[in-house]
């Protein structure tokens, strides 16, 4: 809510009129939105530390001893990060959306739904890389490293028009471009949007089975593999 209320406002006021007619109008809205996908990312990556918790401390022993299939246990891992960061986050999403005003419940709810796909991709992706480095020192590295890229190359925090061509590319296939298109579609800021909101819940929809497929197979692999650090 701070960096809403004070960074946004005060971007607002700087940035040119162009940035804000490609930001549909009002860039104090498309950035508000935008940060509310930031925080659902950062929120959902957040499942793999309680993997590394539950290494430290044992615990993966003891799931691993009760009467479910590792797949159901992966699955569950999945989906409680998704759910886990979705709460999380939904407040200052009515917030946001309250700010913005509510135009077409029916809306919010289809960008709710792949929203909530998109966190539990998310988590799938987490874990993907957790169980194939199997190291908090270098899990943490990379994970520095990796959001420095996905949320800079992404339309969260600034239109595809002012990117140089080279990120603007990469940034039309970014999963966080995806979301935030689908939540400011949702939340009436149409001319803001990068692409039809049709292809955004496709480019979720495809982001959530591939990292959920991987997630599943590297977990169930490398789940007593040992040498956890």
């Amino acid at each position: 809510m701070a960096q809403i209320a004070l960074f946004g406002l005060i971007a607002n006021r700087m940035v040119k009129e162009a940035v804000q007619i490609e930001a549909g109008g009002n860039y104090f809205h498309f950035y508000a939105a935008g940060i509310v996908i930031t925080l659902l990312y950062s929120m959902a990556v957040f499942i793999s530390y309680d993997i590394y918790e539950e290494a430290d401390h044992g615990v993966i022993e003891y799931l691993l001893s009760l009467p479910i299939s590792r797949r159901e246990l992966v699955l569950g891992r999945a989906i409680g990060g998704g759910l886990r960061s979705f709460l999380y986050v939904a407040p200052l999403m009515l917030i946001v959306l309250l700010m913005i005003g509510i135009t077409n419940p029916f809306r919010i709810l289809i960008a709710f739904a792949a929203l909530f796909l998109f966190a539990f991709g998310v988590s799938g992706m987490s874990i993907t890389i957790a169980v194939s480095i199997k190291s908090h020192d270098r899990f943490d590295i990379l994970l520095g490293a990796l959001n420095a890229f996905i949320v800079r190359l992404s339309t969260t925090m600034y239109p595809v028009a002012f990117m140089p061509e080279q990120y603007a590319t990469l940034a039309q296939f970014n999963p966080l471009t995806f979301a935030a298109d689908i939540f400011r579609w949702g939340a009436g800021l149409e001319a803001s949007l990068l692409a039809n909101p049709f292809l955004s819940v496709l480019g979720i929809l495809m982001f959530f089975s591939v990292f959920t497929f991987l997630g599943i197979i590297f977990y169930e692999r490398q789940l007593e593999g040992g040498g956890w650090r």
